[in-house]
């Protein structure tokens, strides 16, 4: 690789990057690049040789890393982008605060953002794919975010500029996103507080949460998530036709599907990234052929083999 450009934060060589995801596997990064703050991000990718890829890295929630590790340069954004600013209906969060704080935050000022206390992971990966539960989306509250391109400079997008669909959008794949600016309606912070108790309560009743997993592990093939309610149905949910696939709790080295909810992919403690996207596409191949349904993916994988 060329010469890196110098920046004020932290550029590590060979990086290790299991220990930076939720499900504790994969290879090294060529280099792990972690931001002072934002102006040393746009001045690092503007020097950065133009051929050298570039993956921005959340929590690593919804992430398998490849045993090979990545190639070129892994951003993480840290303490510098986890501010969350509240101004009248508008909640404005760094890219790095995760969902659950910002939800909490804006709860006891009495926004209501509930929909994103479940939802593992950053606030930039839940725009990223466009992140939703309980019938709501970061589509429904979105407002603008600020990115900083590929060539180091900086873009304020507008909902029209996202491409927003169900579990994705089409924002540039090596685009950084640094904060998001919400819109939320008001509410009761105490009544608040007790719905995001209840779908606590309600995750941890029906999710291996103890368990070491990436969230959902495919997307639902009726394109859209759960509402939470007594009316919700189970038709084309991902984890019903990995059931009726025979697929629950099967196990591939140490992977597992789990036990507790079919469409959720776990490290049982000694898997290799390789074991754990190997079972999800013998999952994937069996669900086709029992049901003639393609699931697609929701955890990213990224990486050499």
């Amino acid at each position: 690789m060329s010469d890196l450009p110098n920046p004020r934060g932290i550029l590590t060589p060979d990086r290790p990057l299991a220990d930076l995801t939720w499900l504790r596997v994969g290879g090294p990064a060529d280099w792990l690049f972690q931001p002072a703050d934002a102006d040393d991000l746009a001045r690092f990718l503007a020097a950065l040789d133009a051929s050298v890829p570039v993956f921005p890295m959340g929590v690593g929630s919804n992430l398998i890393v490849r045993d090979g590790g990545l190639p070129g340069v892994v951003i993480r954004l840290g303490r510098g982008f986890n501010a969350i600013e509240i101004a009248g209906d508008r909640v404005t969060a760094g890219a790095a605060a995760l969902d659950a704080h910002v939800a909490r935050r804006a709860a006891e000022a009495g926004l209501d953002l509930t929909f994103l206390r479940t939802i593992p992971g950053s606030v930039g990966g839940a725009l990223r794919m466009n992140a939703g539960c309980y019938g709501t989306y970061v589509a429904d509250r979105f407002e603008n975010a600020t990115l900083i391109l590929r060539d180091g400079t900086q873009r304020t997008i507008t909902a029209g500029d996202v491409g927003f669909a169900y579990r994705q959008t089409d924002l540039p794949a090596d685009a950084v996103i640094t904060s998001v600016t919400f819109r939320a309606p008001g509410g009761d912070p105490e009544t608040l507080a007790a719905v995001m108790a209840d779908q606590l309560a309600k995750r941890d009743a029906t999710q291996p949460t103890k368990d070491r997993s990436a969230g959902s592990t495919f997307r639902n093939p009726a394109g859209f998530s759960s509402n939470g309610r007594a009316d919700d149905t189970h038709e084309l949910k991902a984890w019903k036709v990995i059931d009726e696939a025979g697929m629950r709790g099967a196990r591939l080295g140490g992977a597992q599907m789990s036990e507790k909810h079919s469409n959720f992919l776990i490290n049982t403690g000694t898997a290799t990234a390789a074991d754990l996207e190997d079972l999800g596409e013998a999952v994937r191949k069996k669900v086709f052929e029992t049901q003639g349904i393609t699931l697609e993916w929701e955890i990213m994988r990224i990486g050499r083999r």
